[in-house]
């Protein structure tokens, strides 16, 4: 398998994840000619994609949706909530109602030769999920927009060999900046997003031996950077229980700028 973010970051989201013969986009909260771009940079396009897996209606997960799916007539997965609120949605322009294809949290389907899970999270939309992906054994999951992680998400995030995870924003930046009290509230609450300190947390209980590589995705523009996002996670790895240290594994922050390494596993 393969997974490399095309972007990550509170201003648009897409990531790429396939085998050998089939791959999906995550999302597509960018432009299509971004997508398209990114794509180009691993010599493929959006005819290479089998679908698109959308794991909510935030237009930074969904801006680019509708011209990907009237130019090149990718099918659509999402549930059924989601799927209505993408319709509400009037940026993203008339889509075919035969792309769509609804689905539910923990009912698997399969797209080519990859098996995918979609995992329910708390989050302030519709119906949103996350997604596990496998094939031949292989296996990945980008779990971003979440407010807490409980023993559901844990046990869903098991044996994975690479892993996109969101790690949001600082506490304490987000305390202090410049956000109204409102709008720290819901990010910081239970349909919000994840600290670095929680996504730590999080890694600490879900690492194993077999992991290639760990993306941390989502990073507020306002309330984060890369090296304070590393720094907490990495230090938050070593003071837990796990038997691990924050350096065993190469972890990287997906960019909301550019392209990220391509992880082969």
């Amino acid at each position: 398998m393969e997974l490399f973010s095309i972007r990550s970051g509170s201003s648009g989201n897409c990531i790429c994840v396939g085998s050998s013969s089939h791959h999906v986009l995550i999302d597509a909260g960018i432009s299509g000619k971004r997508i398209e771009e990114g794509l180009n940079t691993y010599d493929l396009t959006a005819r290479d994609m089998d679908a698109i897996l959308v794991t909510h209606e935030h237009i930074d997960h969904i801006a680019g949706l509708g011209v990907m799916a009237r130019r090149y007539g990718l099918p659509i997965y999402a549930t059924q909530d989601t799927i209505s609120a993408i319709k509400n949605t009037s940026s993203v322009g008339k889509i075919d109602d035969g792309l769509f294809h609804p689905i539910t949290p923990d009912e698997k389907f399969t797209i080519g030769d990859i098996e995918i899970n979609p995992i329910h999270i708390s989050h302030d939309a519709a119906d949103p999920v996350a997604y596990r992906l496998e094939a031949y054994g292989k296996k990945a999951a980008v779990l971003t927009d979440l407010g807490y992680y409980d023993d559901y998400i844990v046990n869903h995030m098991r044996d994975l060999d690479c892993v996109l995870l969101e790690s949001n924003h600082d506490k304490r930046m987000l305390e202090a900046g410049p956000y109204p009290y409102s709008l720290k509230v819901r990010i910081m609450g239970d349909k919000g997003h994840l600290s670095n300190d929680t996504c730590g947390q999080l890694l600490s209980e879900i690492l194993n031996d077999d992991i290639k590589h760990i993306f941390l995705g989502h990073l507020s523009h306002e309330n984060n950077y890369s090296e304070l996002a590393l720094q907490t996670v990495e230090s938050e790895i070593t003071l837990s229980d796990t038997e691990y240290k924050g350096n065993d594994f190469p972890i990287e922050v997906a960019s909301r700028e550019c392209v990220s390494r391509r992880i082969e596993f």
